[in-house]
């Protein structure tokens, strides 16, 4: 028996060695492919902070490339099992950042290419892209997603291509019409590239049989829809978002019965929304932000439906009231009709999806109770700006993975249940709005990942006594609205992430809480309405409000002079952000838009979000007292002034004319005296003036904007003259007239005016003495030669003038 085995051992081994020996030699990786992958390697540093898809592992897999050992054993390397090869290089999520070579493309039998890795780490050499193309002509997959290649595209692609993704990868031109017609394309994504031109073919693509996944969200492909895309009979997915689209959608579209994900939102497309309900096997539409219209006719297509999942159709025009009594669209997890104008009750098949994640409703006419919700895996509901009414249900209290309420500005009544505390993954609540009343829950300050609490514009009574823990992370508080007493909640000191703090329209009775100016993000603080009192203490403390943008103190009992060390910490104010181009907003780190009530250009407004570039100081309707500082000149980014109805006194400091952005300015109702500087008129973005009922006097400056004021931008000042007023200035009218030295305070205005006093009546007294010997030396002459006596007698009552004169200033001198 051992014999026989023997002889089939030897029977076998050259066919044993032939499949591993043998083929192990031939899959060795040629040298000079190893040599271009290790000098592809050289090029790239590891970069520890890149991050990639959410559950995906990223790790650098350059590091097991090693030249004493086959390349076809590194990781994301893969060769030809028979010649050895490399034909696949896959290095997505590998943490690698630097210029991809030239090198690269002597890969020459490379099928697959795939490096993208959700980083900004990779990019191309100038050509080396369409050099890589140029070689690679066996590619079959290539996936360059987040590689800055900032090139046109080539037209030299492989024909082999079934998978080309160059999403966000900076690419600009007009993109070749033959890449719709790669005859084995199934998947083509150019998504992210708003400086890419895209013209659709109008007549039958080549890929129309093969191609399976279009992604084209963000290029430009300005105009309709063709009717081409209706031979794509296999295409599964077609996202062509935010393309700037527009018309119809075309009939032939209709026939793509294989739709399986359909992305036309943030375009300008039109048409009735029904004929969307055709696609039967559809798992995520999203229609948002076009101006489709109609009804929602759920109900007659309640059976084809059943396998979607995602639905968005927010910000359009759908009119009439949801289906009721719909039961085939059990999947649903995702809902959004925001901002549309549905009506009617919610149906309680909403409520009671069993998966639903995500719904939004907001911005319609609902009316009508929310009802308990069943499903428990909601992660955020938005029902605000409608008509419901009722209690918060006690179902939405006890969603632990609650991430996002929002119930604000409908008709709600009742208390907020200290229940709503048990929420502890929630992000965001807002209650604003409504007929909420009782007191506000003391566990709301232990919601320790809470970043946005809006309690604003409800009954809400009481004091506040929440105790806010160290270490939490709230960035916007509103409880502005309210009939909060008492003192001001000392504990905020703790939220180190505050950027917002609305107490505004209360009962609050306190001093300034100047200690609140340590809180290193605060940017909008709104006390207005209220009854705080005393003065505004200067702190020895550097930094304080630093980065403040709004305060608004007004209509309270503040008083004693204008906290000069307060201005001076106003770091962002000192900044024109307009020059930096970019629009943000207040509360952008929360996604979630700030509103806010001011007083500017003469009007009470709600500023639906705050720009960062909105810059304003309120202090009116208080008894601030004193000089205006010239300080406030530095603050050039301010667009809005309001120091009205005070008791403020002095000079208008020149250094207003600082303010190049400065679109409103009030300082009515007081008792400032003297001339309006001159240099205002270099005010280009002045729109609102008022300095009515003060005791100004001199002329008006003329100017571009101060020649559009009105006579009640002067009001109550008597002794002002020019244009619009009825006294004019004379002659002098449009003279410059003397002004305060730029950056003066009245005290230092005062005090350089008695210097200048002193300086000139030195002068006089010193032409005086000169004119005064002068004039007795005439007179000896005259004594001596017998001059006629009318010349005599002239000079002698000159010179009786002249000593009168020299006692009088010397008595107001003394004085």
């Amino acid at each position: 028996m051992d014999y026989v085995k023997l002889v089939l051992f030897f029977m076998l081994f050259p066919f044993l060695c032939q499949l591993t020996f043998c083929s192990s030699l031939y899959l060795l990786c040629p040298k000079e492919q190893a040599l271009s992958l290790l000098q592809f390697k050289n090029m790239f540093t590891i970069d520890p902070n890149a991050y990639c898809f959410e559950g995906v592992q990223s790790y650098p897999k350059t590091l097991s490339w090693n030249k004493n050992t086959d390349c076809c054993s590194w990781d994301g390397v893969y060769c030809d099992e028979t010649t050895g090869k490399v034909i696949e290089l896959n290095l997505t999520c590998s943490k690698l950042q630097g210029l991809i070579p030239a090198e690269i493309s002597r890969l020459s039998k490379l099928q697959v290419l795939n490096i993208h890795g959700y980083s900004d780490g990779f990019r191309f050499g100038p050509h080396n892209f369409e050099l890589l193309l140029k070689n690679l002509t066996q590619l079959r997959e290539l996936n360059l997603e987040y590689v800055n290649i900032s090139s046109t595209i080539p037209l030299n692609f492989s024909s082999y291509l079934t998978t080309l993704h160059l999403r966000n990868t900076q690419l600009y031109g007009t993109l070749p019409e033959g890449i719709f017609h790669l005859s084995n394309l199934q998947s083509l994504d150019l998504s992210g590239n708003p400086q890419l031109t895209v013209r659709f073919p109008t007549t039958k693509w080549n890929s129309s049989a093969s191609l399976m996944d279009l992604v084209l969200t963000a290029v430009n492909a300005t105009g309709r829809i063709p009717e081409s895309f209706g031979h794509l009979t296999s295409l599964r997915t077609l996202r062509i978002a935010s393309c700037n689209l527009s018309g119809s959608i075309p009939k032939p579209l209709w026939n793509l019965t294989n739709i399986e994900v359909l992305y036309l939102g943030d375009n300008h497309l039109e048409g009735p929304i029904s004929d969307f309900f055709r696609f039967g096997k559809l798992r995520l539409l999203s229609l948002r932000n076009n101006n489709f219209n109609g009804k929602l006719e759920f109900l007659s297509f309640n059976r084809i439906w059943t396998q979607l999942e995602w639905l968005d159709c927010s910000v359009n025009s759908l009119t009439g009231p949801i289906p009721s009594n719909v039961s085939g669209m059990q999947n649903l997890q995702w809902v959004s009709l925001s901002s549309n104008h549905l009506n009617g009750t919610i149906p309680s098949w909403i409520f009671s999806l069993p998966s639903l994640i995500d719904l939004e409703l907001s911005d319609n006419h609902f009316s009508g109770n929310i009802q308990e919700f069943k499903s428990e895996t909601l992660r955020r509901v938005s029902l605000k700006q409608n008509q419901l009414q009722g209690p918060i249900p006690k179902s939405l209290l006890d969603l632990q993975g609650l991430q996002f309420l929002l119930l604000s500005q409908n008709k709600l009544s009742g208390h907020i249940d200290s229940t709503v505390c048990n929420l502890t993954s929630l992000l965001v609540l807002d209650l604003g709005s409504n007929n909420l009343e009782g007191t506000i829950p003391l566990c709301l300050g232990e919601m320790s990942i809470l970043q946005v609490l809006d309690l604003s514009n409800n009954s809400l009574g009481g004091t506040i006594n929440t105790t806010f823990s160290i270490g939490n992370r709230l960035g916007v508080m509103k409880f502005d609205g309210n009939k909060l007493e008492g003192k001001f909640p000392q504990s905020l000191i703790n939220c180190t992430f505050l950027e917002v703090v609305d107490l505004g329209n209360n009962e609050l009775k306190d001093t300034f809480p100047i200690w609140l100016g340590a809180l290193p993000e605060l940017q909008i603080l709104n006390l207005r309405s209220n009854k705080f009192y005393g003065p505004i203490k200067d702190s020895r403390t550097d930094n304080l409000f630093a980065q403040i943008r709004v305060i608004d103190l007004s209509s309270n009992g503040f008083s004693g002079d204008l906290p000069v060390r307060l201005f001076e910490n106003f770091e962002a104010m000192k900044i024109n952000s307009e020059k930096s181009g970019t629009r943000e907003y207040v509360g952008d780190n929360f996604y979630y838009p700030i509103s806010l009530i001011v007083t500017t250009k003469g009007l009470e407004l709600k500023l639906p979000r705050v720009l960062t570039t909105e810059i304003i100081i309120n202090l009116s309707g208080n008894r601030f007292e004193g000089h205006i500082p010239s300080i406030i000149g530095d603050l050039i980014g301010l667009r809005t002034l309001n120091l009205s109805h005070n008791r403020l006194e002095g000079h208008i400091p020149a250094s207003l004319h600082q303010l190049s952005v400065l679109e409103s300015l009030d300082l009515s109702s007081n008792k400032i005296s003297g001339e309006i500087p001159q240099q205002l008129a270099s005010l280009k973005s002045l729109e609102i003036l008022n300095l009515s009922h003060n005791h100004l006097d001199g002329c008006i400056p003329k100017g571009k904007q101060f020649d559009t004021f009105e006579n009640s931008s002067y009001l109550g000042n008597d002794g002002l003259r020019g244009f619009p007023l009825s006294k004019d200035c004379g002659g002098d009218e449009g003279v410059p007239q003397p002004t305060t030295p730029f950056g003066l305070d009245q005290e230092e205005e005062e005090e350089e005016e008695g210097d200048s006093a002193i300086i000139s009546w030195q002068a006089v007294l010193m032409g005086y003495g000169c004119g005064l010997v002068i004039g007795l030396s005439i007179i000896y002459i005259m004594l001596s030669t017998q001059y006629p006596t009318w010349f005599s007698r002239m000079d002698v009552e000159l010179e009786h003038k002249i000593l009168k004169r020299m006692k009088k200033h010397k008595k107001r001198i003394s004085v």
